[in-house]
């Protein structure tokens, strides 16, 4: 193991022990991926999958998914739903737009000072508004 490797596995580990997760095999393999060289990403499972494998790394999809699933339950990764079929896993938890490039079919962070929301609608009684996801579309002109 490298240097460049220990950083990644304390980064991961930290990340997870933020979030008092166990940090199985699986858990800090996939934790490493995602910030263990400190930059924010935008994942897929089917993304993360194919990185996991590519780094030697045997983890089944289900287990992507499941692990995505409960990073996020424990409020370390976000899930932003660019349409019905696909989700997307952004390691950046605070509030702000994204943009989804429809040619790439690549998702980004979109620029939150320059974006304004007037207004939301009152919730229905009963319920509170938990988040507002902003997804802006873009394709080539």
């Amino acid at each position: 193991m490298d240097r460049n490797d220990d950083i990644e596995a304390t980064r991961a580990a930290r990340w997870l022990a933020g979030a008092d997760l166990r940090p199985t095999r699986q858990r800090a393999a996939l934790a490493a991926l995602l910030v263990g060289d400190g930059r924010d990403r935008h994942v897929t499972a089917e993304g993360l999958h194919q990185a996991a494998a590519e780094a030697g790394e045997g983890v089944s999809l289900a287990t992507v998914y499941n692990t995505l699933k409960a990073f996020c339950a424990a409020g370390l990764m976000r899930e932003v739903t660019v349409d019905g079929a696909k989700s997307w896993f952004d390691t950046r938890t605070d509030d702000h737009p994204h943009y989804f490039w429809e040619g790439e079919g690549r998702l980004s962070d979109a620029p939150a000072e320059d974006l304004r929301i007037a207004a939301l609608p009152d919730a229905p009684e009963g319920t509170e508004i938990a988040s507002v996801d902003v997804v802006i579309r873009l394709r080539d002109a």
